[in-house]
């Protein structure tokens, strides 16, 4: 039972983060002095890994195409998965937002995408209502048991519902809450020793606050800073006798600056970190503060206060354990977008290292929004030439109290 579990939990995280979570993995050891060491078969790797980690997957073009930056963008329909408050400063009344993204296409997989459908309505000049779905097939899978015998077929997928509520306090300041539900069905129905596995389920909350600054110089230049702690929830598991696993509970914290030019020409500059609020596993060296039963029995707020505080190495782990990422955009008339960034992560958290690009077109009341992603390394990456693709409409303007 706990083989196969481990088996399909291993899938979903192979399809959400994709083959370069694992690739030159080495074995964290312990040296003569205590410290860490590279193991056998390449770097020391020490990767933070959670449930459903498909909640982490940047779900919308724009954000994609600047380096999956999105916490201090400027408001549109999917500031849902990024941070909610951004939409209490939409001039939009209403926007829908649909974005497509083919998974591991690189190596063939034509069943496995992330589909994510948004957006939001003002209720007056200061509050607005914001929903999304997102939903993650991971194709057909062949089920076997430790024997390789066939349990049969199935098609395992993942989604979560999600509603916010965001509002300004003051002119400049806005805060967000989101609630959701998370139901991941890897095995639901197949029957091991015993017991019948069942999809796991949770619900968890997102909080985000969003600055806004005033027309700066002549320009009418914007400064936005973004913050959001997402998916902070309760613990996952799929049958009663596993171990509960944690969300991907997640910090991010950002920034962005729009310089208006003339009455034609934008360009805004972002940069953001993210760190997920998940313990560090124990690598079993004595530098470990505790064991790995005892991280596993941490309640979700205990993984979270401890995050902080508990990777093996010290404070030079923990600092790498934040992921980068910068981006820029340039609006010709707010009708055609060009869009780059660049995401950066520790070689032993993972080591995603990607440039990003992008286009955007906008006219009337519909936009499209384009990205592609440039691998800068030799591990490969779920969305190695792949293009994703998000429809965007935007509905009224300037919404009266």
């Amino acid at each position: 039972m706990k083989q196969l579990l481990s088996t399909l939990l291993c899938l979903a995280f192979v399809c959400a983060t994709g083959p370069s979570a694992y690739a030159q993995i080495g074995a964290c050891v312990q040296g003569p002095n205590g410290a860490m060491q590279p193991g056998t078969g390449g770097p020391c790797v020490n990767t933070v890994v959670s449930a459903v980690p498909f909640l982490r997957i940047a779900p919308d073009a724009r954000g994609a195409a600047m380096g999956d930056a999105g916490v201090a963008l400027s408001p549109d329909a999917n500031a849902m998965h990024y941070n909610a408050s951004r939409l209490a400063f939409s001039e939009e009344d209403l926007a829908l937002s649909a974005t497509y993204t083919p998974w591991l296409q690189a190596l063939g997989l034509n069943d496995v995408y992330l589909a994510y459908v948004s957006g939001f309505k003002k209720l007056d000049e200061n509050q607005a209502l914001g929903v999304s779905l997102r939903y993650f097939s991971l194709g057909d899978i062949q089920y076997t048991d430790e024997n390789n015998t066939s349990l049969g077929t199935g098609k395992p997928n993942e989604f979560e519902i999600a509603a916010s509520y965001a509002r300004r306090l003051t002119p400049n300041l806005g805060l967000s809450i989101t609630g959701k539900y998370i139901n991941s069905n890897l095995a639901s129905g197949q029957q091991v020793q015993g017991q019948i596995i069942e999809a796991g389920q949770a619900v968890a909350a997102d909080i985000g606050v969003n600055y806004r600054s005033e027309p700066i110089g002549p320009s009418g230049n914007i400064l936005s800073i973004g913050g959001a702690i997402t998916n902070v929830g309760n613990k996952i598991a799929y049958t009663l006798d596993t171990i509960r696993d944690f969300l991907p509970a997640n910090l991010a914290v950002g920034a962005a600056y729009t310089f208006n030019l003339d009455q034609y020409n934008q360009i805004t500059i972002t940069a953001e970190t993210n760190k997920l609020l998940v313990p560090t596993p124990c690598n079993g060296t004595a530098n470990c503060p505790r064991t790995q039963s005892q991280i596993d029995d941490l309640s979700p707020i205990s993984g979270i206060l401890t995050s902080f505080s508990d990777a093996p190495d010290g404070f030079d782990e923990e600092l790498r354990e934040f992921t980068f990422s910068v981006g820029a955009e340039y609006w010709y008339a707010q009708q055609f977008a060009v869009r780059a960034g660049y995401f950066h992560e520790d070689q032993t958290k993972g080591g995603r290292r990607y440039l990003t690009t992008g286009l955007g077109l906008k006219y009337n009341i519909f936009g499209i929004n384009l990205s592609y992603l440039v691998p800068t390394s030799n591990q490969r990456n779920p969305l190695d030439n792949t293009l994703r693709f998000s429809l965007l409409f935007d509905f009224g303007a300037d919404v009266q109290p």
